[in-house]
């Protein structure tokens, strides 16, 4: 199983997962994260079978599932069914916004008294809903702004109205129907999460407040939900010792009263059987799961800091950050690949589209160096290699550097090692510095029309070298154009400095 999980909380949790496994249900199942929440689910693609208790349902490509999360159930892909894409959400109904009914449990109307389980069939237009809402989670998600969390519960309140209008209601006939018996299961599954740390909890205590005989709730109990009696208390205590083992410092006796275990010696026994794991052992893995994602989520902060201080121009700021990234044993590629160069593509491209200019990019570069600037040692002791080599230069004849210099920063901003020959440089030594140094690209810059005609010299001097077919010529400035670069012979012309940096990367690549 893969999942690539966007965001999870306690109330919260929203995931793409891909079953591509032929196993037994309850090895692929996905469990829900609690009993307080209801779950979301389309079949992106593939096909396979939702279990519900112990009913198996067969779903694929266009299904969607909208259930209370603490039915027991699960997704796996059967012997004859294709690798299954989901994307599921998970949320608290508490958080919804009252509907018309005063009664957020019912999610719009989705849920009543005698439904266990919604199901709907989508067809294009009902998918594409779903897809905009799901993509309106995970934008609100990703940027994280104000109000996000309201505006992704209001997201899940638009997307449960519409699966109300169209849902199939109740999974009938062969597909899982609601019944008397279901009611009965899920009452007596309400009784046993409410009372589970009382010791004294039985078959019969239970069948006594569901008002049926102990011998009817066990057969009823067995049939639906797949637990004998027994076994499913066991697993409820158990995932609440889970719980408590993960997110308190009780001490295990604390914990075996509160779950309503009997005494050490069984309750080990019966978490082994559960987990795999010894209490203490599951304890200190989930503290070492807790402390991997509190770090992991503190370096994506600051990585996001640092993009964010360098559009700003925060130079010293920047060199901080990114002296505090090292320091937390983030690996350089990864702060300059995720921190400085998503910072310096986004004053390109507001470079590009006249949002910002000149100042604010030479701001902006100051502060992408001094960052730069310590992690170049740790990245050469790494060996991580650049995007590119680039030599770049004004013309022979022309002492304008502002618009080279301005192109030699996007470069850097895109990973590229520049060479700056500076101005007035020959056409022989364009060359014979991407002969030595090995470059990938020669830039070439010109603000008089007088001196466009020394870019033509860079062109045939690369070919008399021999290395016109390893290296690639860009010419820029005021007076170039399209038409002059084809007529010279030159591999690329671009009107701007974001734009040249760009297209140096497509290049490279090729």
């Amino acid at each position: 199983m893969i999942s690539n999980v966007i965001f999870s909380s306690e109330d919260l949790a929203v995931e793409e997962i891909t079953l591509d496994s032929r196993r037994d249900p309850e090895d692929a199942q996905i469990k829900p994260f609690s009993n307080k929440l209801v779950e979301i689910c389309a079949v992106v693609s593939g096909s396979g079978v939702h279990r519900v208790m112990s009913r198996d349902i067969p779903c694929s490509k266009g299904d969607l599932f909208v259930v209370n999360a603490e039915i027991p159930h699960g997704y796996f892909v059967s012997e004859a069914g294709e690798a299954m894409t989901l994307q599921r959400i998970l949320f608290c109904p508490e958080r919804l916004t009252s509907s018309k009914d005063g009664d957020n449990t019912s999610c719009y109307g989705v849920f009543n008294e005698s439904l266990a389980v919604s199901y709907a069939m989508m067809n294009t237009e009902e998918k594409a809903v779903f897809d905009s809402c799901y993509e309106a989670i995970e934008r609100e998600i990703s940027e994280m702004g104000s109000e996000w969390e309201s505006a992704v519960m209001f997201h899940i309140a638009l997307l449960l109205i519409s699966v109300g209008r169209y849902v199939n209601g109740a999974i009938k006939s062969d597909r899982t129907a609601v019944s008397k018996e279901w009611k009965l299961v899920m009452s007596a599954m309400s009784v046993i999460d409410d009372n589970y740390s009382d010791r004294s909890l039985t078959l019969e205590s239970v069948a006594c407040q569901c008002l049926v005989s102990s011998s009817c709730l066990s057969r009823v109990f067995s049939e639906i939900s797949g637990y004998t009696f027994s076994e499913y208390v066991r697993k409820v205590r158990v995932d609440r010792a889970c719980q408590l083992l993960a997110d308190s410092e009780l001490s295990i006796e604390e914990i075996i009263a509160e779950c309503g275990l009997r005494d050490i010696s069984s309750f080990y026994k019966v978490f082994n059987a559960h987990t795999g794991l010894t209490p203490n052992t599951y304890r200190n893995e989930e503290k070492s799961k807790k402390f991997i994602k509190s770090k992991g989520e503190k370096i994506m902060v600051i990585l996001s800091e640092i993009s964010a201080q360098l559009q700003a121009g925060k130079a010293k700021l920047v060199k901080e950050m990114v002296q505090q990234a090292i320091d937390e044993g983030v690996s350089p590629e990864t702060i300059l690949k995720e921190g400085l160069l998503p910072g310096m593509n986004v004053i390109g491209e507001k470079f590009k589209n006249n949002e910002i200019f000149v100042p604010e990019v030479l701001i902006a570069a100051r502060a992408m160096k001094m960052g730069a600037d310590l992690l170049k040692p740790l990245l050469v002791k790494e060996g991580v290699e650049p995007a590119g080599k680039v030599c770049i230069g004004t013309v022979h004849g022309d002492l304008h550097d502002i618009g080279k210099n301005i192109v030699k920063m996007m470069l850097e901003g895109k990973g590229f090692e520049v060479i700056d020959l500076g101005t007035d440089v020959p056409a022989e030594t364009f060359v014979n510095t991407a002969k030595e140094q090995g470059c990938d690209v020669i830039c070439c810059s010109a603000l008089l029309t007088t001196t466009m005609g020394v870019m033509a010299d860079v062109v045939k001097e690369a070919e008399k070298a021999g290395i016109r077919d390893s290296v690639k010529i860009m010419v820029g400035g005021a007076p170039v154009s399209e038409e002059f670069c084809k007529q010279i012979g030159a591999d690329a012309y671009t009107s701007d400095a974001a734009s040249c940096a760009d297209l140096a990367l497509e290049l490279c690549k090729k």
